[in-house]
This record gives C-alpha cells, sequence and structure tokens, in this order.
C-alpha cells in the first residue's frame, strides 16, 4: 500500500532570531519566528507524513498552546511522527521538498540538511531532495519576510499487505 502527503509551512523572518532550516544553524541577520524553533522544512515534512496516513496536522499532536513544546527542537518532532507512523508499517520512499527563500542561498547547506533528515529518520539520504528557489525580489519570500517550504512525501505499508 502507497501512501502519499503533502505539506506547506510558513514562518515570517525577523532580525535577530536564528534561522535553523532543515536542522541546520544558518548563518543569516533574520530568522525564522515560531512557537517551536521554527524550522520551516522539517514541519513541512512532518506534516506531509501526517497526511499521507491521515492523521491530521502538527498542531493537533505538537499544539502551540502548549508550553512544553515552546522552543521545542522541529527534530525531534519529524522524529517523533515518523516512529509514530513506523509503528503502524509505514516507511519512506522519498521525501521532495521545495524551500522558498530570498536570502541566504541554500545551495551551499542542501546536501548538509538532506544528510541530517536522512539521519533523524535512518533513512538513506538518497530518500531526500531538497530544492530551493527565490521569489526574484516579489511578494513576502522576496522582500524577505518570510520563507515558505512544501514537502511530498510517498510512504509504502507493506504490513497491510499481509493482512
Amino acid at each position: 500500500m502507497i501512501r502519499i502527503g503533502f505539506s506547506k509551512d510558513v514562518h515570517p523572518l525577523v532580525e535577530g532570531r536564528p534561522f535553523i532550516l532543515g536542522g541546520i544553524k544558518l548563518d543569516h541577520y533574520k530568522g525564522a519566528v515560531g512557537h517551536s524553533d521554527a524550522d520551516c522544512l522539517l514541519h513541512a515534512i512532518s506534516e506531509a507524513i501526517l497526511g499521507a496516513v491521515a492523521l491530521g496536522d502538527l498542531g493537533k499532536f505538537f499544539p502551540d498552546e502548549n508550553p512544553v513544546y515552546k522552543g521545542y527542537d522541529s527534530g525531534l518532532i519529524l522524529q517523533e511522527i515518523y516512529n509514530f507512523v513506523k509503528k503502524k508499517g509505514y516507511e519512506i520512499i522519498n521525501i521532495d521538498c521545495m524551500v522558498s527563500l530570498e536570502k541566504p542561498r541554500l545551495r551551499p547547506h542542501i546536501d548538509e540538511m538532506r544528510q541530517h533528515i536522512a539521519d533523524l529518520m535512518a533513512i538513506e539520504v538518497d530518500r531526500v531532495s531538497i530544492k530551493a528557489t527565490t521569489f526574484e525580489g516579489l511578494g513576502e519570500v522576496g522582500r524577505e519576510e518570510m520563507v515558505l517550504c512544501e514537502a511530498v512525501v510517498l510512504l509504502e505499508n507493506d504490513m497491510l499487505m499481509m493482512l
């Protein structure tokens, strides 16, 4: 049984905040704002996994009104979500992501992000794709006011085939 999940996440960017994306701290004068560590990419992947198995959104599992999740490591969110669906027999076939961000340029960081995400889920790095684009100065992304991340996840469940 194969399932597909899609998600997108956005976070505003403000000066003086750390910028964590794909589990990697980027050197930039702006960073993302959010209840957790605001890792937009890991949030999109986590929510796409939930969507693939029709389990809802991140707010259902990690509500922002719960103070426990204030500043929470998004890597732990991804691990907890993936471990939860793994117990139901699902495995990642592949993940494809698009990050829309004007600055900083992501090309020098993409391989490190891919490896970090693969390590978090104990999967092969060639199952994780990350692409980046700018908005050529247009809109909120182009004005460096926000980061937008989209993720598509393909899962397979062999356990269901045995039932």
